[in-house]
């Protein structure tokens, strides 16, 4: 598999011509994108947008085969493949470095934006007024970045891919709100995955579920899954695994006699003094009181 440190090296295998600037590179697809035939990783972002006619775009484990403009991002490491393009319109990529983000506050910033964890079958779709919204601040990007550069053209330049990135965020928002029959559909497939996991006794062979797991029971990455499960209950992916072991709990120290270590271990938790906090936390005492309680 490619590994690109630089800029130059990406253009270089894919024979394009050098990069204007060795830390950012704009690139504009016209009908027909080549980004070579095999996986590759870089040490720079990719954020871009391609409404795919053919061809596949792939990164993290999952193949996206295209559909309507769609935004796609990279984080630095990712694995990618991008084969054989054919676009329905213009198309744009946007390569930054990640040394590009040294010293200038969206170093920090774009590590905020979960979408560069997401998978390629959860693309972002654009309206075309979220389009034209998108391809205007792309064009400012480019007019700074053909123009000669001077001591105020970074902090332009990514202040507009600041831009690009916090509107990504908003029509993500909006992508959830939209598909909100998915969002019920995998809410009644995450509780009934998590009732399966439990009742086949996975809880006592494997220990607790993890987020990750869940997710790729569901065929989405662990982060657009907590990100739709929080848009559309309030709780992420792993607030509602505490939330069902809680309840399985409750009803434990409900039954026959055992120990809260008993029971901790009996639901996954190696530690039970974790399993007491946690319960506490999400029901306000703790399972001793609780049990107590109830007997009372």
């Amino acid at each position: 598999m490619a590994h690109f440190k630089t800029l130059s090296e990406l253009h270089q295998f894919n024979g394009y011509p050098p990069p204007e600037h060795p830390m950012i590179s704009l690139l504009r697809c016209t009908q027909r994108c080549s980004f070579g035939t095999s996986e590759f990783t870089g040490d720079f972002y990719m954020i871009g947008l391609k409404k795919m006619k053919a061809g596949f775009i792939r990164y993290g484990k999952t193949k996206y085969d295209g559909d309507s403009g769609s935004m796609y991002f990279i984080k630095p490491r990712q694995v990618a493949e991008m084969r054989n393009l054919e676009l329905e319109d213009d198309g744009f990529a946007i390569y930054i470095h990640e040394d590009y983000l040294n010293g200038h506050p969206l170093h920090a910033e774009i590590k905020k934006y979960p979408y560069f964890e997401y998978e390629a079958n959860e693309a972002l779709h654009l309206s075309p007024k979220e389009e034209q919204i998108i391809w205007g601040l792309y064009r400012t990007i480019e007019s700074e970045y053909n123009n000669y550069p001077d001591e105020y053209s970074k902090d332009i330049i990514l202040g507009h891919v600041g831009a690009i990135l916090r509107y990504s965020q908003r029509f993500y928002k909006r992508q959830f709100i939209h598909r909100t029959e998915l969002s019920g559909r995998i809410i009644s497939r995450f509780t009934n995955t998590l009732t399966h996991y439990f009742e086949s006794g996975q809880l006592a062979q494997k220990g607790l579920p993890t987020v990750k797991f869940m997710a790729a029971e569901l065929n989405l990455s662990a982060s657009y899954l907590s990100d739709l499960l929080k848009q559309e209950t309030g709780k992420t992916a792993l607030e509602h695994i505490h939330i069902f072991l809680i309840s399985e709990a409750k009803h434990l120290l409900n039954g026959p006699a055992a120990t809260v270590a008993e029971i901790a271990y009996s639901l996954g938790f190696d530690n039970p003094p974790y399993f007491s906090r946690l319960f506490r936390k999400e029901v306000g005492m703790s399972p001793n009181e609780y049990k107590k309680y109830n007997l009372n």
